[in-house]
């Protein structure tokens, strides 16, 4: 495991004062696209150090930037805040982890942003700083999407049908992205939950039980393809020369 610390560039930033990441690197001779990955509200655990490894073997620098690097309690409460008000310490956290890829040796300098639960809202509203493709991985919708979203980069998008907490999000995402010209490729799987793409339950086990009620964890039937279609689109905009 190789974690990277941030806290030189986060403190003249003004992010978190002891950012680190998780640093996936793909096999053979750079430079890589590369992809700032951003984790679900449980931290950065083995699923998303899985995500990363993941991505990684597909080609892919990719630094799972820990938004909870000050400390999981401390951090929780503000993460949330910032994700509620889109501005805040965690959207200055992503755009160092950026600006760490994009200036890194082994990298072509072409970055995109993934997430999960959580991290798919933060990457729903950093899809227009500077990126040039998003993966939403069933993220929370902003409250005003239709400006929250303007100019921002090609988005894929992954929901489940069986997701109690986002009914409706996937439909009324793609609505948003086709009226304001954004590209976009947003799919609901009609037999997965919330965290369908993890490989095991997250959480405390004591909310497991009521996570499943929920419609919450692993769907291994429909990962695959929902893992395909964000290589296709990352290969698509970031193993490409920009226009």
């Amino acid at each position: 495991m190789t974690f990277i610390d941030l806290s030189a560039e986060s403190a003249v930033a003004g992010g978190s004062t002891n950012l680190r990441g998780y640093l996936a690197t793909p096999p053979g001779p750079g430079p890589f696209p590369a992809v700032v990955m951003i984790h679900e509200a449980f931290g950065l655990d083995a699923n998303s150090m899985g995500h990363a490894d993941r991505l990684a073997r597909a080609g892919y620098l990719t630094l799972a930037v820990d938004l909870f690097s000050d400390g999981r309690r401390r951090c929780l409460v503000a993460t949330m805040q910032s994700l509620v008000s889109g501005h805040g310490t965690a959207f200055t956290d992503i755009s160092v982890a950026r600006a760490w890829l994009a200036g890194a040796s082994d990298s072509t300098g072409r970055t995109g942003v993934i997430g999960f639960c959580m991290g798919g809202g933060f990457a729903l509203l950093a899809a227009h700083d500077g990126f040039d493709a998003a993966a939403v991985n069933y993220g929370k919708l902003p409250g005003h999407p239709e400006e929250a979203l303007r100019d921002a980069c090609p988005i894929v998008a992954n929901f489940g049908a069986r997701d109690k907490t986002l009914k409706g999000a996937a439909a009324r995402l793609e609505t948003v992205l086709d009226d304001l010209g954004i590209e976009n490729d947003v799919k609901e799987f009609p037999h997965a939950g919330h965290a369908f793409l993890n490989e095991s339950e997250a959480g405390p086990a004591v909310l497991r039980p009521l996570m499943r009620v929920l419609g919450i964890g692993p769907d291994p039937e429909s990962a695959p393809e929902a893992w395909q279609r964000i290589e296709d689109h990352f290969a698509r905009h970031l193993k490409t020369t920009a226009p």
